[in-house]
């Protein structure tokens, strides 16, 4: 199995969060665990990230369905 590892700044790139948020929402249980590389790094997984990505598309659009189509 191949895994493809998101440093921090890609990772803000793809969220559309910042750094505090990110950790944040890490220790909330509301973002996926970094992965220790060793020393002082980590890594996110990219499929984690992605799937969260789809989790918050699909939330919103859910939630803006709700309202008649509009978000509000």
């Amino acid at each position: 199995m191949s895994y493809r590892i998101l440093r921090l700044p890609e990772v803000i790139a793809h969220s559309g969060l910042s750094r505090s948020t990110i950790y944040l929402r890490v220790s909330q249980g509301a973002f996926p665990k970094p992965v220790n590389l060793g020393g002082r790094a980590v890594g996110w997984i990219e499929a984690e990230i992605q799937e969260w990505l789809h989790l918050q598309i699909e939330s919103s659009r859910n939630i803006g369905d709700a309202n008649g189509g509009h978000s509000r």
